[in-house]
């Protein structure tokens, strides 16, 4: 139920993100969702991607600092306390959110969570023994 995620470093510039955007572009790879963190000198762009070995060596060949990692994508339902009690099960796990962005495909059915955790093996094992749905890269590329 782990999904690979692009991690970028970005100096934080005109044009950089095109850059990115640009290249992925070209190589036909369709971004799926994604996350951009910033501070005065550099960001973080987090990507789910159609082809994540392809958008990899683009990147890297283009002198892009491109780093895997493993999130977990979470069906939760798209009603007022969905992700607050999806929330309360991890708190009362003791399992914590490092970071987490939205992947909504039609609003009022359910959206799309994109978790890393700092456990993520116990989170998957929590989830999977309350009947939460994830969602498997293959998957989550094709949505």
């Amino acid at each position: 139920m782990k999904c690979d995620q692009l991690s970028i470093f970005l100096e934080n510039r005109a044009g950089r993100l095109a850059e990115v955007t640009r290249l992925l572009s070209e190589a036909k790879v369709n971004i799926r969702a994604l996350s951009l963190a910033d501070t005065s000198d550099f960001g973080i762009l987090r990507l789910i991607v159609s082809d994540f070995e392809t958008a990899q060596k683009v990147l890297k060949d283009a002198g892009f600092t491109v780093g895997k990692t493993t999130v977990v994508a979470v069906v939760v339902d798209d009603q007022p306390g969905g992700l607050h009690t999806l929330l309360d099960m991890l708190r009362d796990a003791s399992i914590n959110v490092e970071y987490m962005y939205a992947f909504v495909q039609q609003s009022g059915n359910n959206a799309v969570i994109i978790f890393r955790f700092d456990r993520t093996e116990q989170a998957i094992e929590l989830l999977s023994g309350k009947n939460i749905k994830m969602i498997p890269s293959e998957e989550l590329c094709k949505l």
